[in-house]
């Protein structure tokens, strides 16, 4: 097993501090120094969250409802993706001036490869102090950074000093740094194998270091091989500046809950309106069609349909919707969520990061 940074790579994470809601309080002073929620409203979910919003509990994906209960004072502003991404393009130029070996993640993060010194600035801690500089001076936001020698390493550390921090972990300290964090903050690891972890006494980068491989595979199946090196610090995947699309979907979350079949199908019709806008725009083909279905009650399924051939136009897409929507009807509670995608990509088109569901 190689030793953590025996390659000489330098990894920097860039992650944006409360992206969304902060360029909402940047652009509204109004909005500055209370809590804000982006999305949300009557009846769908917070897209992000202030840090004002989040000393309350308050956490992108949450119900409106409990966020509005959490913090009486929650101010929800509608999202303005818009603006967001042509912020976003902003900050990438900023990247781009350091190096073309950008991964992005999102909208508000990435990895970047500046193993490269292109301009003279001496270290990997130099050139993301520059970048965080750049950032506020051309966007008038804050950005946090992690510097390491992995992308694993770097992504744990652009969150241990948020908001508006850098942390540097050198080689020699990966291993050390990743025993002492809680293992629920380790990226791969969700919140359902954290639990179970923890129902096997595994809390930490150390107590998961402490595992015998072949008890990790007993446990965690293929995984257990991430495991077994991410607890030593040690990460090998290169930066990619072009990953494959995995999906493009969109979803709406309906203002009363619907149970009639017309109106199920007139919310389905606009919900695959926009998500083929996007598919054409991205210009992605798939193989799998899936529709996503939450109930009132917030139970969430999703169902799908696959194809030999790629789903090339959209009478075919929609067309795979309704029947995918029919077969649950009639349904005794109702739906206040419908969202459709395409998924299983076909080619590789160039472009950004997997994008997930928009709201609209």
């Amino acid at each position: 097993m190689p030793e953590p940074g025996a390659d000489g790579r330098k990894v920097i994470h860039v992650d944006m501090d409360a992206f969304f809601a902060s360029v909402e309080q940047r652009d509204n002073p109004d909005l500055r120094g209370r809590p804000v929620a982006v999305g949300g409203g009557h009846r769908g979910v917070v897209a992000a969250a202030s840090y004002e919003a989040r000393e309350y509990g308050v956490r992108s994906a949450m119900p409106s409802v409990t966020a509005r209960r959490r913090c009486p004072d929650l101010v929800f502003v509608k999202s303005r993706f818009d603006v967001y991404r042509a912020v976003s393009r902003q900050i990438r130029d900023i990247f781009a001036y350091h190096t073309d070996l950008v991964e992005p993640l999102s909208l508000d993060e990435a990895y970047l490869d500046v193993t490269e010194d292109r301009h003279g600035l001496g270290t990997a801690r130099a050139i993301a102090e520059d970048i965080r500089a750049r950032i506020r001076a051309e966007t008038g936001l804050t950005a946090s950074a992690g510097v390491s020698y992995c992308k694993f390493v770097a992504k744990l550390a652009s969150d241990q000093n948020k908001p508006d921090g850098l942390c540097v972990i050198p080689p020699h300290r990966g291993a050390a740094f990743v025993e002492a964090l809680p293992v629920k903050r380790f990226h791969g690891i969700g919140p359902k194998t954290a639990a179970k972890m923890e129902t096997l006494g595994i809390l930490t980068g150390a107590d998961l270091k402490a595992w015998r491989h072949e008890d990790l595979r007993r446990q965690f199946g293929s995984s257990a091989d991430w495991y077994y090196r991410i607890c030593r610090g040690i990460d090998e995947r290169p930066v990619r500046s072009h990953r494959q699309r995995k999906s493009v979907s969109a979803e709406r979350t309906f203002d009363t809950d619907l149970t009639d079949r017309d109106a199920l199908l007139a919310e389905l019709a606009r919900v695959t309106d926009y998500a083929w806008e996007r598919i054409e725009k991205a210009q992605f083909r798939g193989r799998t069609v899936t529709l996503k279905v939450k109930f009132a009650d917030f139970t969430l399924i999703t169902r799908s349909t696959s194809f030999a051939d790629t789903v090339a136009d959209k009478p075919r897409f929609a067309a795979a919707g309704v029947r995918l929507l029919d077969a649950l009807l009639p349904v005794e509670k109702g739906i206040r969520l419908l969202g459709l995608g395409l998924f299983s990509p076909s080619e590789s088109p160039e472009g950004g990061p997997e994008q997930l569901g928009l709201a609209i």
